[in-house]
């Protein structure tokens, strides 16, 4: 009779034992790290919009936005139908929006953990900076160049970012000189033909992390050296090399190959060289860069190479150096290399108009 009730007791406790920790198990419910990510990017021009989604399960009833320094959910979403995720809607980007955001959820039982933070930034709060290639944006194929970004702001750091997105823009503390200009250098490479090498810079302040600059110009690096050595370009000066300020002279690059551009750089200029489509004339191909009229600036070394519409950032190997010699005393005339190109105009070194557009 004892053994009886002994097993009795037993079996009621393991019973009681299992039925705890069903519900145990019920109530430690496990849900899904949420997922959160910026439409169209987390990078946000002032005064423009963008979405942040957060992304969990199933089971979600509600979910929640939290901004970094403040306690209380930012917004709050349920989900619309079924579905795992919700979108919180910036109509205007400002710099108090600026900032580090996570979400979280909660199911009809418990809370989620919370998402790894997003960095929303907003730009276009200060004056652009300037980013330039140095020695040249001209760079041989396996070779490494220094990018410059630098700004009259005073900025203590900048961003350097990589247009193809595959690398997280880069951080970089700033040094500054006596006559407040701040500056960051950088090096990238070795180049390669596999893709392009395109690039972009921002300023911003310590103190405001979330709060950028306006972009720089898209600086992007002109790979050389990828086609036959016997197809280089030649590059003539007319009606001759040495010339008198305020007189007229054209550099004229030609090829027996068919390229589809050609550009014209100058040993010493940090932005990007000149270009011209080109023309077939006289069973050449060729294109003519106007300097009218000549001032002592345009003294100098220059070189010219030819590209195809299909790769613009893919150069051929460069022409023989010209030495342009301007002699005589200097004329009070801005210097200007005119290149009539029917898509860019008349422009001038350091303002080389749009780039070539892909065929």
């Amino acid at each position: 009779m004892g053994g009886s009730i002994m097993t009795i007791t037993s079996t009621a406790l393991l019973c009681l034992g299992l039925c705890l920790g069903h519900r145990t198990q019920m109530h430690a419910e496990t849900l899904l790290k949420p997922i959160i990510w910026a439409e169209p990017s987390s990078v946000v021009t002032h005064g423009r919009p963008v979405s942040i989604w957060c992304q969990g399960s199933q089971k979600a009833r509600q979910y929640y936005l939290y901004q970094e320094g403040v306690r209380e959910p930012s917004r709050s979403e349920f989900p619309l139908g079924p579905g795992d995720k919700v979108k919180f809607s910036i109509l205007h980007m400002t710099d108090h929006l600026a900032g580090s955001y996570h979400c979280s959820y909660r199911s009809r039982k418990s809370w989620s953990v919370p998402s790894e933070t997003l960095d929303l930034v907003v730009t276009g709060m200060f004056n652009r900076p300037t980013l330039s290639a140095l020695p040249s944006p001209v760079v041989t194929s396996g070779d490494s160049v220094t990018l410059q970004c630098g700004s009259q702001q005073g900025f203590d750091r900048f961003i350097l970012c990589d247009e193809r997105g595959e690398h997280n823009p880069g951080r970089l503390n700033s040094q500054r000189q006596a006559d407040g200009w701040s500056q960051v250098l950088s090096t990238v490479g070795p180049v390669s033909p596999g893709h392009r090498w395109a690039y972009r810079c921002y300023g911003y302040f310590s103190t405001s992390p979330y709060v950028w600059s306006s972009s720089s110009d898209i600086l992007e690096l002109l790979i050389s050296d990828l086609f036959p050595h016997e197809e280089a370009p030649t590059l003539s000066a007319h009606p001759g090399p040495t010339v008198a300020p305020g007189e007229n002279m054209t550099l004229r690059c030609q090829t027996r190959r068919l390229f589809d551009t050609f550009y014209l750089s100058k040993k010493g200029k940090t932005c990007p060289p000149l270009y011209l489509r080109s023309q077939y004339q006289d069973g050449k191909f060729q294109a003519s860069f106007l300097m009218n009229p000549v001032t002592l600036d345009h003294g100098g070394t220059y070189r010219c190479y030819g590209s195809l519409n299909s790769t613009p950032f893919l150069l051929s190997h460069p022409s023989d150096p010209l030495e342009l010699v301007v002699t005589g005393a200097p004329i009070p005339v801005t210097p200007s290399v005119q290149t009539q190109d029917p898509t860019s105009g008349s422009v001038s070194w350091g303002n080389s108009g749009s780039r070539p557009a892909e065929g």
